[in-house]
C-alpha cells in the first residue's frame, strides 16, 4: 500500500503529526494520504502515563479543544511535594523551595489513553487512515539506504514458526516519509538510531520504569485536582525516583512510582518498591478502604536535551518519547511529544508541497525544532536529570532550584551523565538482598494479580517476542554474577529462574508482557531484545 506519510504509533506524538498533516492539506486543498499503524487492539489500549498535562501543544493544534469535547475535565487545584524519610515520617516541602518547573497551576489531570482516543477521532475526521491491531515489525529500505516505509508483522504464526489456519501475511506500507512515534524504546526507532548513528553526538540515553495503578477511593478521601509528588523512602542503596498521586474525577486517583533504571543493586524490584510505598501515611490516607481497578507499567525516556539523538534520517523522522523529548524537570512528556509531532508534520508537508518525492533527510525539521519553544524548554531543563544523578535528591534538588528559579534554566554550565543505565549494576556479591513486605491484598499486591488488572493477553501459540541473543547468558552469567535481575526488574513476572531438582531453567512468560521495554533497557548483558508480538497483543488499558 502506498501513502504519502506512514506514522508508526497512535500515541500523542503520532496522532498530533497525523492531525497537523491533514489540517495543512485541507487548508491548501492538497490531496494527501496519511496512515497510522498501532499495535494495540484500539487507540489508547497501550497508552499509559501519569498524567498531568500542560495544554500548550494542544492549544496550538486545536485552539477550541474545550468546545470540541477533549477529555480534560480536572484542572489542578493544589500541588503538594513530600520527601519520605522512612516508613512513617515525611517532610512536606514548601512550594517556595520547589523548582518552578514542577508547579502545575493551569495544567490538567487526564487519562492519556482517553486523550489519544479523542485525538484519533479528530484524525479520522480529518481524513487519516488508522489501522489498530497492526504491529509495525520491520523497516523497509530503498536501494540507496533511505527508508521506504514499514512492514506489519505476519499474524497466525505458531511458536514453532509454522503457518496456522489463521495465518495472515503482513503488509508493506510504502511512504514518501515515515514518522516513528512508537513511544519509549520503540524497536524500529532503536534500529534506525543505530543504523544511521543518530546518537553519535548525544549523551547516553537514560530511562525510568513507571508503574501505575488506578483506584476508586472513598468520597471523603477524594480531593479533585490535588497533585502529590515526592521521593525518598522506600528507595535505597542508591536507587532514585519519585512517586505521584493525582486526584482525578469520579472519586478516582492514580498512584504510581517512577524508578530510575540506573540503580546498582540487582536485588532492587521496582514493583515491590511501589507496593511498599503505598503503605506510607502520605499515600495510605487516600487509598485505605479503596479498590484498585487497573494496573500498568512502561518505561520512560528521561535523558532529556543532552541525550537527544538527531531526529531526522533519510526518509523520515523519529519523534516524541521514541527520540526522548520528555521534559524531566516537569515530569511531563505529552505536550513535548505532541509538539515534536506537529513540527515533523509541518516539515514533511512543506517538503511535499515543494515537490519532494521522499527519501531525503529533512534539515527543515531540525531548523523548525531549534527555533521552537520545544527546543528552548528542553535546553533550559538540560541539567535537571544529571544534577539529581550526580548529587542526589537533596544537593541535586538544591542545584535545580538555583538553576530553574534563579537562572531560568540558563545557568552557564552543562552537566553530563554519560554512563549507560545497564552499566551501573553491581555484582550481587557486593549488594545486600532486599526483604520486601508480603502483599496484604488491600494496599499492596502480587505481580500476577496486578497483570490480570492490565487486561494483558497474547495469542498463546505465537513466537516469543522477547528474544535472547545468547540463551546461555541468563543462567551462566547473569545468575551467578547478578542473581539474574530480570526476575525483579520486570514489573509483570515475565522472567523466572525455575529449579527442577538439581537443574535450573530460565523461563520467559511472554504472555504476561506489558510492553514496558524495561528488560531491553536494564539487562546488564544487553542480551534481551524486545520486538513486537502479533498485533492486538499486550495490555488493554481502559482509562490509564
Amino acid at each position: 500500500m502506498e501513502f504519502d506519510v506512514v506514522i508508526v504509533g497512535a500515541g500523542p506524538s503520532g496522532l498530533s503529526a497525523a492531525c497537523r498533516l491533514m489540517q495543512q492539506a485541507n487548508e491548501t486543498e492538497q490531496e494527501l494520504t496519511v496512515c497510522v499503524v498501532e499495535k494495540g487492539s484500539e487507540i489508547g489500549a497501550h497508552i499509559l502515563s501519569g498524567a498531568v498535562i500542560e495544554t500548550r501543544a494542544l492549544d496550538e493544534l486545536f485552539p477550541d479543544w474545550k468546545g470540541m469535547g477533549a477529555p480534560l475535565n480536572t484542572p489542578v487545584t493544589e500541588d503538594q511535594i513530600f520527601m519520605l524519610r522512612n516508613e512513617e515520617a515525611s517532610i512536606k516541602v514548601s512550594n517556595i523551595l520547589v523548582p518552578k518547573t514542577m508547579h502545575n497551576h493551569g495544567n490538567y489531570i487526564v487519562s492519556l489513553g482517553n486523550l489519544c482516543r479523542w485525538l484519533g477521532e479528530q484524525a479520522e475526521q480529518l481524513g487519516v487512515e488508522i489501522f489498530p491491531g497492526f504491529a509495525a515489525a520491520e523497516v523497509l529500505y530503498n536501494d540507496d539506504g533511505s527508508v521506504k516505509g514499514i512492514a506489519t508483522g505476519d499474524m497466525g504464526i505458531s511458536e514453532a514458526g509454522e503457518q496456522k489456519d489463521s495465518y495472515i501475511p503482513g503488509m508493506e506500507l510504502h511512504a514518501k516519509y515515515t514518522i516513528l512515534s512508537e513511544g519509549c524504546r520503540g524497536h524500529l526507532g532503536k534500529e534506525l538510531i543505530e543504523n544511521f548513528d543518530l546518537a553519535a553526538e548525544a549523551d547516553a540515553q537514560h530511562y525510568g520504569v513507571g508503574i501505575k495503578e488506578l483506584w476508586d477511593i472513598a468520597p471523603e478521601n477524594h480531593k479533585p485536582g490535588l497533585v502529590l509528588h515526592g521521593s525518598g523512602w522506600p528507595l535505597s542503596d542508591g536507587a532514585s525516583g519519585g512517586f505521584f498521586l493525582y486526584h482525578t474525577d469520579d472519586n478516582q486517583v492514580v498512584v504510581g512510582l517512577i524508578v530510575d533504571l540506573n540503580y546498582s543493586n540487582p536485588y532492587t524490584s521496582p514493583f515491590d518498591e511501589f507496593q511498599s510505598m503505598k503503605h506510607h501515611p502520605v499515600l495510605k490516607q487516600y487509598l485505605e478502604g479503596g479498590k484498585r481497578v487497573s494496573y500498568g507499567a512502561r518505561a520512560i525516556t528521561k535523558g532529556g536535551f543532552n541525550s537527544l539523538p538527531r531526529m531526522t534520517f533519510p526518509g523520515g523522522i523519529v519523534t516524541g518519547c521514541n527520540a526522548g523529548t520528555l521534559n524531566f524537570s516537569k515530569i511531563k512528556g505529552t505536550h513535548t511529544a505532541m509538539k515534536s509531532g506537529t513540527l515533523a508534520a509541518e516539515a514533511i508537508f512543506e517538503a511535499l508541497q515543494n515537490g519532494c518525492e521522499g527519501g531525503q533527510e529533512l534539515q527543515s525539521f531540525t531548523d523548525k525544532f531549534e527555533s521552537s519553544w520545544l527546543y528552548d524548554e528542553l535546553f533550559r531543563s538540560r541539567n535537571f536529570g544529571p544534577a539529581l544523578h550526580k548529587f542526589g535528591p537533596i544537593l541535586g534538588g538544591g542545584f535545580n532550584f538555583i538553576d530553574q528559579n534563579l537562572f531560568c534554566g540558563k545557568i552557564p554550565v552543562t552537566l553530563h551523565d554519560d554512563k549507560e543505565d545497564y552499566e551501573q549494576m553491581l555484582p550481587a556479591s557486593e549488594c545486600k538482598p532486599i526483604d520486601y513486605l508480603k502483599p496484604d491484598g488491600e494496599l499492596s499486591f502480587d505481580k500476577l494479580s496486578s497483570v490480570f488488572l492490565s487486561n494483558t493477553n497474547h495469542e498463546e501459540d505465537q513466537p516469543i517476542h522477547l528474544k535472547l541473543k545468547d540463551e546461555t547468558i541468563p543462567l551462566n552469567r547473569n545468575l551467578p554474577q547478578y542473581a539474574e535481575p530480570a526476575q525483579r526488574y520486570c514489573p509483570a513476572g515475565v522472567y523466572e529462574v525455575i529449579e527442577e531438582g538439581q537443574e535450573k531453567r530460565f523461563q520467559i512468560n511472554s504472555q504476561n508482557c506489558l510492553h514496558c521495554k524495561t528488560c531491553d533497557i536494564k539487562d546488564p548483558a544487553q542480551n534481551i531484545r524486545w520486538v513486537v508480538p502479533e498485533g492486538m497483543g499486550g495490555p488493554n488499558y481502559p482509562n490509564m
